[in-house]
């Protein structure tokens, strides 16, 4: 008998055609030889002999195939990211598949206790949502809850519904080390059920979980970050995504992928649902939902003795607001040395992404923007001029602002560590902790959170880690650094993202554990409307804004978009052939090219980089486009961001 089989190894592409003498069930996990090696691959079907020698398969690595789920998402991943199979198959079958292990049992969930009963209680909004997201037509659902509505207790209503029927959960997160109190919850309820996936397990580890799932023939709940969702299921009926807005769904290396739209075609696959939980959604998911009848809105917070935050907006242009340090302002001085006299925490909020340089105008604030995108400009210090990163436009940089006049034009930046530094300096008796990217390993919020929590740190100080899911019940102001810096960047996701963290941050405070709540934000631009619709909580005006700028620049939802990046050694090299793609893709009238651009980060060890932007109304005309590059490029389809 003869097999397609596809191998999990890069570079093979394709399927092959072995033999075997037993029979085999589409998604048998065997062993292939490939040349002097061996992989592992999966059944596709049975075929007719071909008309040349076939070798035969090894052997037959596990009894249970693989679900049938997976299979078709490896293949799905591969026509609509445009990606090699077999490198969508190395997702989902395990590092060192081919090894023994020895046999003890997988590390799940060692810190949480087995078999808790937790009544799941939900309030009349709570309730109303859920019953919206049962009655919603199609499979993929948007749970749009303002922060602290209580999504999570939706979350578990639907995977205890979903375990009765014996149907197996994937609960998404965006990194397990920021949403522990969210893992804790689902631990308490579902016990025993729960199976952790995350970075910090070894190959083996990952391996002898793959195969208790594979093996399992009780409904479990899988939680983890995107690679959680190949867990081999065969059972699988729910898929939570939560902060569904977050960029870590789209992963960046090869294969390119977004998890989102691929938890959205399991959903399809299995007859499921997949639910996208966030307070502020991404915004093409909104408009979809929205149009489709599928968006379930929970603007109500869940704890009665929730408050709202007093927020500041102080302007960084009046320099009297800044007279006793001049990153800090006055008003957020004073609240921190009343938060340390009282035994509470200030976070201070800085964007990492921040630091790059601002083109802004001191007197005015007003923000050099590209005239034909609306994007920020970014500073060029060798050529001394501002381009545009999506449509190729530059211009020398002005000699006064082009509003008002003024020369004093803006070039620069800081980040976290100064700010560290600087808070140290001003309080030397603060226990202040820094935490961002460049935290080593054990000095990170996922290994000190409980003393975080516990209010043995006095001032955090930190990038969107501290933005995200964390409940501190000492922590009474949130200092927001540089509002608008984010705003400066040339990509067309860039107020979106902005508005995000803002709306996350302010979050949280207010949550019914202290009497009062203050929020200081300090801009440029106290006027942006970004700011202003963050500062309001007001998604829909925000997304209203946000979607008009949209269609006139002609990005997502309107629009799709593709990068295409090339790395060469010389800058002659890589500039002529991205030029003759250019020509050769511009033939098709459907699509919109930009003219070619150093990429934001332009020059690396492996050479130059530049790059294009494609978009166009037609998916298809993009995948066609695909169809047609030179080896070398780099394509993103739909990518989250242009940086």
């Amino acid at each position: 008998m003869y097999y397609e089989v596809l191998p999990a190894r890069n570079g093979v592409g394709e399927v092959l055609t072995y033999t075997f003498d037993e029979a085999l069930e589409p998604g048998a996990i065997v062993e292939v030889p490939i040349g002097r090696f061996r992989a592992a691959g999966v059944i596709i079907k049975k075929v007719a002999q071909p008309i040349f020698k076939c070798r035969g398969i090894t052997r037959i690595l596990y009894s249970r195939p693989l679900p049938a789920h997976l299979v078709a998402t490896a293949q799905w991943i591969a026509d609509y990211y445009q990606v090699p199979a077999t490198s969508a198959l190395n997702m989902i079958l395990p590092n060192g598949v081919l090894k023994k292990r020895r046999k003890h049992e997988a590390h799940t969930c060692s810190k949480l206790q087995p078999n808790i009963a937790r009544d799941i209680q939900l309030n009349p909004h709570q309730k109303m949502a859920l019953t919206g997201i049962l009655r919603a037509l199609g499979a993929t659902k948007l749970l749009f809850g303002v922060t602290g509505s209580g999504k999570t207790n939706i979350y578990l209503k639907l995977a205890e519904k979903a375990l009765s029927e014996q149907k197996s959960v994937i609960l998404l997160v965006p990194e397990i080390a920021l949403t522990g109190q969210l893992v804790q919850v689902f631990g308490e309820v579902f016990g025993d059920k729960i199976t952790l996936i995350h970075s910090g397990q070894t190959e083996a580890e990952r391996h002898l979980i793959f195969e208790k799932l594979l093996n399992s023939d009780e409904p479990q709940v899988v939680v983890g970050p995107r690679s959680a969702l190949f867990a081999p299921l065969s059972n699988l009926g729910l898929i939570i995504i939560d902060e569904e807005h977050e960029s870590t769904y789209y992963q960046e290396n090869s294969p390119k992928y977004s998890a989102i739209r691929v938890a959205s075609f399991m959903a399809k696959e299995i007859h499921g649902d997949c639910i996208l939980g966030s307070a502020t959604p991404n915004i093409s998911d909104y408009y979809i939902a929205k149009k489709q009848g599928s968006l379930i809105s929970l603007k109500e917070k869940a704890k009665s003795e929730a408050i709202k935050p007093k927020i500041q907006i102080i302007d960084f242009k009046d320099r009297a607001n800044f007279n006793k340090n001049r990153y800090f302002s006055g008003a957020l001085l004073s609240l921190m040395e009343t938060n340390l006299g009282h035994g509470r925490q200030t976070l201070i909020f800085h964007n990492r992404r921040g630091s790059s340089p601002l083109t802004i105008c001191e007197k005015c604030g007003n923000e050099l923007l590209c005239p034909t995108c609306f994007l920020p400009l970014t500073l060029h210090a060798d050529s001394y001029t501002l381009q545009c990163h999506t449509c190729g436009y530059s211009c020398r940089v002005p000699a006064g602002c082009p509003e008002c006049g003024c020369p004093d034009l803006i070039h620069k930046g800081f980040g976290t560590k100064l700010l560290e530094s600087e808070l140290t300096r001003l309080f030397p008796k603060a226990r202040v902790k820094r935490f961002d990217a460049d935290n080593k390993k054990g000095e990170g919020m996922d290994s000190m959170y409980s003393e975080v929590r516990n209010g043995d740190v006095d001032i955090l100080v930190g990038t969107q880690t501290l933005a995200k899911g964390l409940d501190l019940p000492k922590l009474a102001t949130v200092g927001v650094v540089a509002a608008d810096a984010g705003l400066s960047l040339p990509d067309f996701a860039a107020e979106e993202r902005v508005f995000q963290l803002l709306t996350q941050v302010i979050g949280r405070v207010g949550r019914g554990h202290l009497e009062e709540a203050n929020v200081v934000i300090q801009t440029y631009r106290p006027e942006h409307p970004v700011l202003r619709y963050a500062i309001d909580e007001d998604f829909d005006g925000f997304a209203e804004y946000l979607l008009k700028q949209r269609r006139r620049s002609g990005f997502p939802p309107f629009k799709y978009v593709m990068r295409l990046d090339l790395t060469l050694k010389t800058e002659a090299t890589v500039l002529r052939k991205i030029q003759e793609t250019v020509q050769r893709l511009g033939r098709d009238k459907r699509l919109i090219i930009s003219p070619p651009m150093p990429a934001f980060h332009e020059r690396t060890s492996q050479g130059y980089t530049w790059e294009i932007i494609v978009r166009s109304a037609s998916r298809k005309a993009l995948i066609e486009a695909c169809r047609t590059l030179d080896q070398g490029f780099r394509v993103s389809l739909e990518p989250p961001s242009l940086l």
